[in-house]
């Protein structure tokens, strides 16, 4: 009777090590297996038939068709927007911009002058002070201060900015 009781215990116990040795199963879902993103489907334009098959473009490998699906173009379009340029740059804003001419070193002038105003060091962080932040430190505009400014001066602002 001892035997077995011995042994009754020593499987027990051998049964409880493997048990606590094993690997536990995450009782979170899985985030891989939860589904399709309802939103991320979106629907590829019609075909068309050119008017005029001679005109169109050459194939460009990688490149956009004109049945690609476009959802920012098209909410831009359905609200009464024009449509954006290709490239993402706006052709009447670069022309604006640079009305009175554009200096093609403006880059290099510009990172002399910011290299100047670090005093020389690189915009790194130094004891926790961004050094590029310190040297622009005195152009930022304080946003309660310039609305209590265009209040005074009669300009209509229609809230004030969080605190």
């Amino acid at each position: 009777m001892v035997s077995k009781m011995l042994r009754t215990g020593f499987s027990l116990m051998a049964l409880t090590a493997l048990v606590a040795c094993g690997h536990t199963a995450d009782v979170r879902p899985n985030e891989k297996l939860t589904g399709p993103d309802e939103f991320s489907v979106v629907p590829s334009k019609p075909l068309q038939q050119p008017t005029d098959l001679s005109a169109l473009p050459a194939p460009t490998p990688g490149g956009s068709n004109l049945t690609d699906p476009t959802p920012e173009a098209d909410a831009i379009i359905a609200l009464g927007g024009r449509p954006p340029v290709a490239g993402g740059v706006d052709g009447g804003i670069v022309n604006y911009a640079s009305r009175y001419g554009v200096d093609p070193a403006i880059r290099a002038d510009l990172a002399k002058s910011d290299a100047r105003r670090s005093d020389g060091r690189r915009s790194f962080i130094l004891f926790g002070k961004k050094t590029y932040e310190g040297a622009y430190k005195g152009y930022a505009l304080d946003a309660q201060d310039e609305w209590e400014r265009l209040r005074a001066a009669g300009v209509i602002v229609p809230a004030a900015p969080p605190q």
